[in-house]
Formats: C-alpha cells, structure tokens, sequence
C-alpha cells in the first residue's frame, strides 16, 4: 500500500464515492475470481474485522461441482465461512460498472485463537514466496503477456451450441495486423482505456496468428502487483468484451487448428536500485545472478510443472513444432525455447518463461517462476545447459515435458522443492485439485470417440 494510503484515508475516499457498494473478490484455486457486493457499511467494519466468505471457493472447481479428495475444505468440514482480509492496497474503481469501489482479499484461517494466512490461498502462496525473495535482499519484478482467442458468442448462445463450433471475431490467420485491429477498434480501444483506469496498464496491444485472437502485454511492476494485474486483466477482458457481444477464452488450445494461448511471464530481480540481471561484462550481458536464476528454472521446471500447466487442456497447447516449447530449453532471444533470454540494456534485461499458457492462475505461475529461480539462487546453480538456435537445435537430448496434467501432478507431490517453497499443505490440496480434474476429463465420453469409434468399431 502507499504510504499516502492509509486505512483511513482509503476508508474516507470508499465513503465519499458516489453509491453504496463496494465490490471485493478473491481468487479460487484455478484463478477465477469469486466475489461479491457489500454495503459501504460492511467495508469500513470489514477493513479491521474482515468479512465471511464461505470457503467453498477452494474447495469446489471452476463449475462449482466440490471436491470429494481434498481435506483443507470439504463436505467433510461443512464448508463454513472463512475470514476474508481486504488488501487495502489493491484499492480501484471499475470503470465499466459505475466506478465502483474494488478490493481483492486473502482468506485467513484461525490457528490458536488467532488469525493466519491460510496456506492454500494462491495469492498468500506467491506472498510466501517474495517474503523469501525479501530475506535473500532481491525485488522480483514481473510482467504477464496474454494470448486470447475472441468469438461472437454470449453465454446463452454458447449454452445453446453445447460448447460446439464458437464463431470467431474475426477470419483468417493474420498476426500483427492493422486491418484486424480497426475491425474491433472500439472493443480494442475500451481494453486500453479502462483497463488503464482499472490500474491494469496495458503495454502493447496486437492481433497473433488465428482467428479472432489478440496478445496483451501488461506493463511490468513488482511481483504481486503484477499478478494481481494478470487476474484482474482476464475477468475485466471479459467484461468488457460482453459489452460489446464478444467472449474472450484463455483456455490454451480451443482448436486442434490453431496455435494456443500463452501466459509468458517476464521476470527480473531488483535491488530497489538496479537491474541485478544486467552485467555488461557477462555472458550474453547476463550477470551471474541472472545464471543462477535461469539454471534453477530449467532444473525445476518439470517439478513445478501443474502451476504453469494446470489444466487437461494445457497439454494440447504442447505439441511438437507449434510455437509452444515442450522442453526445458534457453536461447538468447529466441521464441522456440522455454526460456528466452532478452539481454538488453541495464533496465531492459529479463527472463521470459514462455511455457506457461492462458489458463493459468497468475499467482501460481508467477510463483513458480519466481521459486524456481530463487532456488538456483540458493543453491548457487552454475548455467552448464548451452543456449540452443533455431527450433531446438542444441536441445535433441533435453527430455520433453510430459503431455498429461497426471504425470505432472504425481511429479509435483512427490517433489521436495515444491513442499519447500510453497508448504506442505499446498502441495497436498492442489495435487488433489489436479487429480479431481483428471479424473473429470477420465470419465468424459467426447466428441473426437464417437467421430472414431460410433459406427465403425
């Protein structure tokens, strides 16, 4: 929170706007935020005491059918109210509804009669993680890229077509394009400026190659702010969007066609002062710290591998000679590896983690980005894997990532660096998590087996 932004000031500023709502939200394992309406009442008592929120929001998946393999909530537990504390820091005004007062809040749990973060809550997870980042004396500084597919559908009319044959945007593979851009110039130009008066500034803004599908890059900022500008960009997309008779989807692959949707994390590390990656006089201009940090993401990334890839869907995006990368490779500024140096000037130099996918929960990717790094930090990992060129050229013998949610899952649980860096009960609620969605996708009859095996087997 700035200093200039006290709980009185924010609770004088949440009084004098116009209405009588303020709206708050956190943020469910997979990301999608569940919120609600309160009183300007309620939020000036939540602001001390917290507000109930039941915490059925981690335990239940993204179509609300509940868990029954998990322990930190559950039927088991009844599902009561949890305590939600309101990050008065994430202070903002919704452009597009009203300007209304909006705050993004963390569950807590009781522990000995008093209140603590409870350990399964994403946004607190990636807190954990800076707070060691702090101890180590380093700021990590991020910024999220967004590929999104856009269609022509509402909610009822999708429900109509039971999630078959979405019509695009917009025909046609046309990446970069002006023509597409002037197509949808009024929903482009509504992303821009509310997004910017949301406090989600966005970078750069372009079509990529399919139909109806545009890139976003947020603009860098520390790390947890960056993550909550990752979420708030996903839901405030499709909000505006609807306005205008569009439905974005950041799933990472909706067509066997088409290339998939990324979610690249661009990373540093900062001393309050300078770039601590930038060394002029280094390999490539990267300082030994930068090395240690890139040999620790390529030596966990398969570890940490369901934070980037949390979805069965996320696995469609990894198919060999798409643009996605499916190994743990690095290059100096090249878009076919995993890792993608971009060794520019002291303030410019930064690490690309290009494997993680639209579909992502922005804390949980960010975390492990920023874990896996610390922990070559650490460990003091040496960069020995050479950089390859061109499309993996230099990789041949680096092993492919496993093309299942399960298989990262039951690597992910049984890796002591995850419990390390992101605590025991977090590993054990979000490997079940997966596990649930595994078995979803198990038990599914889909379109593709009845097109092979209907009338021929």
């Amino acid at each position: 929170m700035p200093a200039a932004a006290t709980p009185a000031r924010i609770a004088a500023a949440v009084r004098n706007s116009p209405g009588h709502r303020v709206k708050v939200a956190v943020t469910d394992i997979d990301g999608v935020l569940r919120g609600k309406y309160i009183h300007k009442d309620k939020f000036e008592s939540a602001i001390d005491g917290g507000l109930g929120f039941c915490d059925v929001v981690y335990g239940w998946d993204c179509h609300d059918q509940c868990y029954d393999n998990t322990t930190a909530t559950g039927w088991h537990r009844g599902f009561p109210d949890a305590t939600v504390r309101l990050d008065l820091g994430t202070h903002r005004r919704v452009p597009w509804d009203g300007d209304v007062d909006f705050f993004l809040g963390e569950l807590v749990a009781s522990r000995g009669g008093r209140s603590v973060p409870w350990p399964i809550d994403a946004r607190q997870v990636l807190k954990r993680v800076l707070a060691r980042a702090a101890k180590l004396g380093v700021t990590p500084m991020c910024g999220l890229e967004y590929e999104w597919f856009n269609f022509l559908e509402t909610p009822q009319s999708w429900a109509d077509k039971r999630g078959a044959d979405p019509t695009p945007l917009t025909p046609g593979m046309f990446g970069y394009s002006l023509l597409r851009a002037n197509h949808s110039r009024d929903y482009l130009s509504a992303l821009f400026d509310e997004m910017k008066a949301f406090g989600v500034p966005i970078e750069g803004l372009h079509t990529e190659t399919g139909p109806g599908v545009f890139e976003a890059a947020l603009v860098f900022s520390e790390a947890l702010e960056a993550a909550d500008r990752g979420v708030l960009f996903k839901t405030g997309a499709k909000e505006i969007a609807s306005r205008f008779g569009i439905m974005p989807s950041f799933m990472a692959k909706w067509s066997q066609q088409y290339p998939g949707c990324s979610g690249h994390c661009h990373q540093s590390l900062s001393d309050g002062k300078k770039n601590l990656f930038h060394d002029p006089r280094g390999r490539n201009g990267m300082s030994r710290l930068f090395e240690s940090y890139l040999a620790g993401q390529l030596d966990t990334l398969l570890e940490f591998a369901p934070m980037f890839w949390p979805t069965v869907n996320s696995y469609k995006r990894l198919v060999d000679g798409f643009w996605a990368p499916v190994k743990p490779t690095w290059g100096v500024d090249n878009r076919t590896a995993s890792f993608r140096v971009i060794a520019g000037s002291p303030k410019s130099t930064r690490l690309e983690t290009r494997c993680p996918g639209a579909d992502i929960n922005p804390y949980l990717a960010v975390a492990a980005c920023i874990a896996a790094g610390l922990d070559g930090i650490e460990r003091k990992l040496k960069l020995t894997a050479p950089p390859i060129t061109g499309t993996n050229s230099g990789g041949e013998n680096v092993a492919r990532a496993p093309r299942t949610l399960i298989e990262t899952t039951r690597i992910f649980r049984g890796s002591e660096r995850a419990r390390d860096w992101f605590g025991d009960e977090f590993v054990e609620h979000f490997a079940a998590t997966r596990e649930w969605e595994w078995r979803q996708w198990q038990d599914a009859v889909t379109d593709w087996e009845r097109r092979r095996y209907f009338e021929i087997i």
